[in-house]
């Protein structure tokens, strides 16, 4: 069903009903369009040809530069069958280097398109062709890993379909890519980020809730003031540059697609953002969630989820009763929100839900996560205490025993392989394992929220070997000069890659040493989180790592080649978050 977009809008408020409702919300939520959204632009077959190249888009009634993939931003959904040959001819059109990388697929090292990893990059006015075979099925991505393009635009979806029955069952499906956009050009974005890493926190507290306790105690926010750490401080960047849209489509703009009451509808969710996480629910609508990353997981149902980063989940949705239900995806900072409708017809849409409160960073969040329950006398490690460098880790392990902090946090004798530079702010005294943990502000939101501690692999594990060996990776920042590494090296560092012998098993812990959640993402595998689900624990490609949390996985290194291994918040990457992985035959050397 298709309809004009501007004849829809001037019939349905020539009616009144629906002008008087759209008054009631905020500006940013009022629909300027509820028409019926056209699908993504598709592409399919085994000879496809995609055009990069600078364009507008408009937004919420704004127009901004940007770039897109064959006209359009997101690009066109590339549709591939498990089984095929693909080939992929990628023209630049732009005035400078480019590239694709195809974000989860298992291909050749030298197809996977990272500049300067995996090859050289497509030059200006030139053409690169990508060839590899389809070997998976599932919900994917594509995007540049080139400069700053990808806040841009430069990004699009993949589904891949199985060559086997497909498990889910559904009878309609949309695709939705949710992204982050600006009008301020990402290389000003970032220039702002290194003078000043706060410059686009607008949800500080005032002096008056200051001094009124609002949020917490005078103490307690001074004691953050001593450690140069803000509380309020979740996303590096917001709703006060960005607009969150769905498949381009601002707040405003409402993305809107329909669906028959009864149907079980296939939502392909994919985070094409830049910098921002999003926690995404239906109100009054529950989710099934059936894949993650791409591979099937056994069904569990949920209100609402956080998505990373670069992370796609695949949800079925059976809304039965004739009315238009509100997407909402908000940024995990709650300063803003992406948002759509699904509706049964046209002129249909529903109650914007309000921001909820910001969430606050907490003792747990600076890695006290465990001191924070059997430090101090009266059980709790609070902010003034650790300002003061009285909080002691508590328990045994790696980690334990090692005395008070400075302002700064400071203690390498915790992480002894992490570089000793002005580039690593704080090492977390006792970092713990978060991943059943549905993430900030979302612990008590009042319904189920998914963890990675719900996901089930639907097929047997391929590789369930014990690993053979452990290493430990730290995420590294100062976040007062917005500077991030693994281990205290950034890539511009010209370290040594991370070294793995072809076909070993490895178990990864993911220290987050940061105030920061990173969605951290390797290359060319799957990797199995652990979190007690045996031979059946979830396969994925990109894990979010909580503030002071620990994420822990086991890794085969069953693909050849060097990989980028790095955090998928763009400007942290580009600051030097960023490290390659070496995977090498037994005996050669990286």
């Amino acid at each position: 069903m298709q309809i004009d977009r501007r004849g829809f809008v001037n019939g349905a408020l020539g009616g009144g009903a629906l002008a008087a409702l759209a008054a009631c919300y905020p500006a940013w939520a009022q629909p300027v369009s509820a028409g019926i959204a056209p699908p993504l632009p598709s592409v399919s077959g085994t000879d496809i040809r995609l055009r990069i190249a600078r364009q507008t888009l408009r937004v919420d009634g704004k127009v901004t530069r940007a770039i897109g993939i064959n006209g359009t931003v997101p690009g066109p959904l590339i549709r591939l069958k498990e089984g095929q040959q693909a080939r992929l001819t990628v023209v630049n059109d732009l005035d400078e280097d480019s590239s694709i990388h195809w974000h989860g697929l298992i291909l050749p090292f030298h197809m996977d398109g990272v500049p300067g990893v995996s090859f050289p990059g497509i030059k200006p006015r030139s053409t690169f062709v990508y060839e590899f075979p389809v070997v998976q099925s599932g919900t994917y991505w594509y995007h540049s890993h080139s400069g700053l393009q990808e806040q841009l635009g430069h990004y699009g979806p993949i589904v891949i379909d199985p060559a086997d029955a497909d498990p889910v069952a559904f009878d309609r499906e949309h695709v939705i890519v949710l992204s982050d956009h600006s009008r301020l050009s990402p290389h000003e974005i970032f220039r702002k980020l290194k003078v000043n890493p706060g410059h686009f926190n607008m949800q500080r507290q005032t002096l008056a809730g200051l001094l009124a306790g609002e949020d917490q105690p005078l103490k307690e926010r001074l004691a953050w003031g001593a450690m140069r750490m803000d509380p309020t401080d979740v996303a590096d960047v917001n709703g006060s540059t960005y607009t969150f849209l769905v498949n381009g489509y601002g707040p405003q703009d409402n993305w809107t697609a329909l669906f028959r009451p009864g149907e079980r509808v296939r939502l392909r969710i994919v985070n094409a953002s830049a910098m921002t996480i999003f926690n995404v629910r239906i109100p009054g609508l529950a989710m099934t969630v059936v894949q993650a990353d791409g591979l099937n997981v056994r069904p569990v149902d949920v209100e609402e989820f956080q998505i990373g980063v670069a992370e796609t989940y695949d949800v079925v949705v059976t809304p039965v009763e004739d009315r238009a239900y509100t997407l909402v995806a908000e940024a995990n900072d709650r300063s803003g929100m992406a948002r759509a409708t699904l509706t049964p017809r046209a002129g249909l849409f529903a109650p914007v839900p309000a921001l909820r409160a910001r969430p606050l960073a907490t003792m747990k969040d600076m890695g006290m996560g465990s001191m924070a329950e059997s430090g101090g006398g009266d059980g709790a490690c609070t902010a003034e205490h650790a300002a003061m460098g009285h909080c002691t880790p508590a328990g045994e392990g790696a980690h334990a025993g090692h005395g008070g902090m400075d302002h700064n946090m400071r203690d390498f004798s915790v992480a002894p392989q992490v570089k000793r530079d002005p580039g690593v702010q704080s090492i977390s005294p006792m970092p713990v394992d978060r991943m059943g943990e549905p993430g900030q502000g979302l612990e008590d939101v009042g319904h189920r929220v998914l963890t990675y501690h719900d996901l089930v692999a639907l097929d047997r594990n391929p590789d369930v070997r014990a690993p053979s060996r452990s290493l430990d990776i730290h995420l590294t920042g100062n976040m007062e000069r917005f500077m991030w590494s693994f281990d205290g090296v950034k890539m511009s560092d010209h370290h040594e890659p991370i070294p793995f012998t072809l076909g070993e098993r490895v178990r990864v812990n993911l220290i987050n040493d940061s105030m920061m959640s990173h969605p951290i993402h390797l290359h060319g595998h799957f990797f199995e989180l652990v979190t007690g689900k045996g031979d059946h624990a979830p396969r994925k490609h990109t894990v979010i790592v909580q503030p002071g949390g620990i994420a822990t996985f086991d890794f085969t290194a069953d693909a050849l080649g060097d990989w980028a291994f790095h955090c998928h918040l763009l400007y942290h990457m580009h600051a030097g978050m960023m490290r390659v992985v070496s995977v090498r035959p037994k005996g050669e050397a990286a």
